[in-house]
């Protein structure tokens, strides 16, 4: 079939292509990688320039890891600017409910909406030169100036905070103060946080390469697996 349809690439490389991700096998545990990049793209498409993560491919790959019995565990590599906040949510309550091993790692940066992707995980890694920008929720579009519009954005930042401090360490009060920060970004309201920063605040568990995510993520799997073959009384 291969010879006579040289073209058609092989499944993990289409699956590379199609949405970054990846089947790695080994004798540890068998992995499956998925990579969060660009914007978060949710209901609206957007420009074609853009490099985005498509929620449509990721949510039915995160299904499938929790079901397929011959994956072992999960690892998300972050390098996100944000996007859709209802569909970024919506990704990183899929994760959180996982009951396989999941590990994070931010490379390069977790921003907005990839802060909850990177506390969802169940251990969560930042690389030493990586950086991650909190700031407030915003909304594109036609605004009615209306209390309701107002208390609307409230709410939603309110689900955001929720979900990031029940995930993490920081604190509620911490975590609206560095959104709130007005003597950081030029053009913005927020505060841009170093890996170790994020440590330091409770936000991430470890700083962390690669290489660290791994190690993690096999240790968790040989503890499920010990947990499940071990005698009941």
């Amino acid at each position: 079939m291969s010879e006579e349809n040289p073209s058609i690439p092989a499944p993990e490389q289409s699956a590379i292509a199609e949405t970054g991700s990846i089947t790695a096998r080994s004798a540890r545990g068998t992995v499956h990688c998925i990579t969060i990049v660009g914007q978060i793209e949710g209901h609206m498409e957007l420009p074609a320039q853009n490099k985005t993560t498509k929620y449509e491919h990721l949510i039915p790959q995160i299904t499938a890891v929790e079901q397929d019995d011959e994956i072992d565990g999960l690892l998300i590599l972050l390098n996100t600017v944000g996007g859709d906040v209802e569909a970024g949510l919506a990704i990183a309550e899929l994760i959180a409910g996982m009951r396989k091993p999941t590990v994070s790692l931010v490379l390069g940066g977790g921003h907005s909406i990839g802060v909850p992707l990177a506390v969802a995980a169940k251990k969560s890694f930042i690389a030493p030169s990586a950086a991650m920008t909190i700031h407030p929720v915003r909304m594109n579009g036609t605004i009615i100036a209306v209390p309701q519009a107002f208390a609307y954005l409230g709410k939603i930042q309110e689900r955001i905070v929720d979900f990031i401090t029940t995930h993490s360490s920081i604190s509620a009060d911490r975590l609206l103060q560095l959104m709130r920060e007005t003597g950081q970004l030029t053009a913005d309201v927020g505060t841009v946080i170093s890996g170790k920063q994020a440590v330091a605040l409770g936000l991430i568990d470890a700083v962390g390469t690669l290489a660290d995510a791994l190690d993690a993520l096999y240790a968790m799997i040989a503890d499920r697996r010990s947990t499940a073959s071990a005698p009941r009384e």
